[in-house]
């Protein structure tokens, strides 16, 4: 690709922002240009027209992938926000109210439908469900109004939370070639064995990691990963161990992974985050948190949550 020349913004449209914000979401040429329903090569052209029209280089291509360079990532807060408003502008001429509700990975049945049931027969709106590595980022950056959050990691103080519930705990590792699929025989794992553990840790949305052992009585070795995506392929390629919430157990149905009990664990609280000062409305909120509120007492009390 040829350097950006001069800066000529007035060429600049909605579809070079939005060609951008996908590649930069999923950090793929090839996985956005699926999102967008449009080819790769023609997806390529409208960034490097972006990247023409703007003078200055967004994207850092290489043969390991496509990395962000300071100043798109500095773009790309400026990009969403332009865009959220964009959508919330079409929707209010519409008539339409929408909340997006951002979340990392598999979203806690029945918890869900039941709370995006109840709130869009009430209020008339629609729930849009946003998927993204990191909600809370997301939610930073105003492309969610509402993000769920699993663990305990703080959320800073700018961003309440409303507890939904407590998910249990269970393990997960590659499955050997010699194990059938039975559930019989299977063994459990113990929370206070941690110390001898390989753990694969999601940096960005995990439920499990570092800060689960403030005394230090953790895993001794660790394996990062950025996103649920390069979580599940790692522990699935025998990377290390994986801790999750037991709904991915019933959700997940990978050939390489066994699921285990895990003993003594501490539950991993599901939260729903927000910002007070949320664009969406706060009445609007404050219903969802209501429906979802009234959700999580129905699926805890059925013994399903």
């Amino acid at each position: 690709m040829t350097a950006p020349g001069p800066a000529s913004a007035s060429g600049v449209e909605l579809r070079h922002l939005r060609a951008f914000a996908a590649v930069a979401r999923r950090r793929s040429f090839t996985r956005a240009a699926q999102e967008l329903l449009i080819t790769q090569p023609a997806l390529s052209r409208t960034v490097a027209q972006l990247e023409t029209h703007l003078g200055v280089r967004l994207l850092d291509r290489s043969s390991r992938g496509v990395a962000l360079t300071d100043t798109g990532a500095e773009f790309l807060v400026h990009v969403e926000r332009t865009l959220a408003s964009f959508e919330a502008a079409l929707s209010a001429a519409r008539g339409a109210l929408t909340l997006r509700l951002g979340f990392s990975w598999l979203l806690p049945d029945p918890w869900a439908q039941r709370a995006i049931a109840a709130f869009e027969r009430a209020s008339g709106a629609q729930v849009e469900l946003v998927r993204c590595d990191d909600p809370l980022d997301a939610l930073a950056r105003q492309s969610v109004d509402v993000a769920l959050v699993r663990g305990g990691r703080p959320v800073g103080s700018a961003v309440h939370t409303v507890h939904l519930y407590d998910e249990q705990r269970v393990a997960v590792h590659a499955r050997e070639e010699t194990e059938d699929d039975g559930r019989e025989g299977r063994g459990a794992l113990r929370w206070q064995d941690a110390p001898q553990w390989t753990l694969v840790v999601n940096t960005a949305s995990g439920t499990t990691g570092p800060w689960c052992w403030p005394d230090g009585n953790g895993p001794r070795r660790y394996v990062e990963t950025a996103n649920f995506d390069e979580w599940l392929e790692s522990v699935a390629a025998g990377r290390g161990l994986g801790i999750v919430p037991d709904a991915a157990e019933r959700r997940i149905h990978h050939p390489a992974l066994r699921f285990m009990p895990l003993t003594g664990a501490p539950p991993s609280p599901l939260r729903l985050a927000y910002r007070p000062e949320t664009g969406t409305g706060s009445a609007l909120l404050r219903r969802f948190l209501d429906a979802a509120l009234e959700a999580a007492v129905t699926c805890t009390d059925a013994g399903q949550a």
